[in-house]
Order: structure tokens, then C-alpha cells, then sequence
């Protein structure tokens, strides 16, 4: 059965038919871990960048690593509706922006569009595009205008929630639909960086189709051994990150992160494109 979204995946292990159906909820099967990412590589990296005329952020890095990641581990980009495991069609990402001058809650939601073949510097690109749009305080998102008008039910909004998650469950939410939803993506990803925060772990909906969660937070010094046996301390970036354990095996998902810190101790192997692996469903 296909989704609007995604495809059945058919020729797993029977251990991963059999997970969702013990646990039916993303959060009884969420998984929590912090990857420290060290800074200097991507310093180094982007001030080299910046000295050719080229701005390279810390988001379009760990952005471009997971993407690549991705193509080469596709399992990460699946996700359990209904007992049922699908593979993504496609690679989105949803992000929270604050629009700038404001206080407290006015802040919007998106996703970006990507594609496993985006290199470092297409990847910048669509972030600032996508940030040009969604920080614009004079109009609103789609997802914005979807929302007043949710939140003009009323007495009805609970009944009309619960018909859109019934519609989801079955297979049958409208393309148009998803395509608005923060919560049908591929990856959530915050920078609390940006607002001065150390990274949380971030729940996964247990609504829509998302299954991992990821923030970047304050740098912080961690301890490891140097060359001569000594303690020294260093300057990571550290990634605060959720999964859902049905969609891979746990094994699969620390090959899938490892690959993330070797490309960004290596950022240069982000101007490639990324190797598409053939995708099993």
C-alpha cells in the first residue's frame, strides 16, 4: 500500500514487522543520544570558505552530513504509520524560525526540500532561501494560515484533530496536506545554538511521520585522551539526538551517526554529492 508520502517497505527482518506491533508509539520506542561533533575541522573549514567569497554555516554542515548520511544509510529515512513501516519518498527536513524583532512566541514553522544528491553549497543556498521566506514578518507561511484556520473551529477543533489523525493512520492525508506539515518529514532539526541554549533531546511527534529528531547546542569542551596519554579538552559542537528504534537496528543506526562525524571531520567530502545506496522495500 502507498501513502501520499511514502512505500511500504516489504522484505525486512520479521523482528521489524513485529516491533510496531508491541510498540505502537514513538514514544515507547525513542532512543536518545549526544554526538559531539569537534569544532576545529569545521572552523577551519569555514574560514577557509569565507576567504573565497563563500558563507558556509554550522546548519548546512551537520545538514549536508545527515543528508548524505541518509542516501548512504536510507533506513534512517523511514518511518512506522498505523503498525506499518514505510520508506520516504523524499528527504525534508522541518525547522523552526524565529522571525526577527520579536519576543516570545512568534516564530513559524517549515520544511526544506532536499535532495540526496545536494552538495554543501546547494544546501546553503535553499536554508537562506528558506529563511528569506519564513522570516518575513509582513505575510504568513502556509502552515500559518492552516493554522488560524484550525484554531477557528472552536468547539469542533477536537473532533476535526481526530479525523486528521485517523485520515493520516489509514494512508489517506492529502499530498497538499503533507506537504505543509511540520510533522511529515524526514528529520526535525533545531539550532539552539542560535538563541544561546545547550541542545535537549527532542521528542518525536508521535503524530505524522518523523522519525529522528536532532539540535545542535552551545559548543562545549569534552574531555578525551591526547597523543601522549594525557587528558585534554575538546571544542564540539554537540548534537542533541532522538530515534525511533523500529525503523533500524541499533547497530545500523551508530554505523549511520559514525558516518556523520567522518564526513564532518572531513567537510570537504560535502562539495560531492552524496552515494545514493538502492533503497529496500
Amino acid at each position: 500500500m502507498r501513502r501520499a508520502d511514502g512505500t511500504r517497505v516489504k522484505n525486512e527482518v520479521p523482528m521489524y514487522y513485529l516491533l510496531p506491533q508491541f510498540l505502537p508509539h514513538k514514544y515507547d520506542a525513542m532512543n536518545m543520544i549526544t554526538v559531539d561533533i569537534p569544532e576545529e575541522p569545521l572552523r577551519k573549514y569555514m574560514n577557509e570558505k569565507h576567504r573565497k567569497g563563500h558563507t558556509v554555516s554550522h546548519m548546512a554542515l551537520i545538514m549536508t552530513a545527515y543528508l548524505h548520511m541518509a542516501a548512504e544509510f536510507p533506513c534512517v529515512n523511514r518511518f512506522i504509520v498505523n503498525r506499518k513501516i514505510y520508506q520516504h519518498d523524499d528527504f525534508t527536513i522541518s525547522l523552526v524560525v524565529l522571525r526577527p524583532g520579536t519576543v516570545g512566541n512568534d516564530d513559524t514553522m517549515g520544511k526544506l526540500h532536499l535532495d540526496f544528491t545536494d552538495t554543501v553549497f546547494d544546501v546553503q543556498r535553499k536554508i537562506d532561501e528558506y529563511i528569506t521566506v519564513n522570516t518575513a514578518t509582513e505575510q504568513e507561511n502556509s502552515l500559518d494560515k492552516a493554522m488560524r484556520v484550525f484554531c477557528k473551529m472552536n468547539g469542533i477543533l477536537r473532533v476535526v484533530v481526530g479525523l486528521v489523525r485517523w485520515v493520516d493512520r489509514n494512508g489517506l492525508l492529502p499530498k497538499s496536506l503533507i506537504d505543509i506539515s511540520p510533522f511529515h518529514a524526514s528529520l526535525l532539526m533545531s539550532n539552539l545554538a542560535s538563541i544561546r541554549t545547550n541542545h535537549i533531546y527532542h521528542h518525536v511527534y508521535d503524530f505524522g511521520t518523523t522519525s529522528v529528531t536532532m539540535t545542535m547546542g552551545n559548543l562545549h569542551e569534552v574531555p578525551k585522551r591526547g597523543p601522549d596519554g594525557t587528558i585534554v579538552l575538546e571544542r564540539c559542537l554537540p548534537l542533541g539526538i532522538v530515534m525511533d528504534e523500529r525503523i533500524a537496528s541499533g547497530h545500523y543506526l551508530g554505523l549511520a551517526f559514525s558516518k556523520v562525524k567522518e564526513l564532518l571531520a572531513n567537510p570537504e567530502l560535502l562539495e560531492s554529492p552524496g552515494v545514493v545506496e538502492p533503497i529496500a522495500k
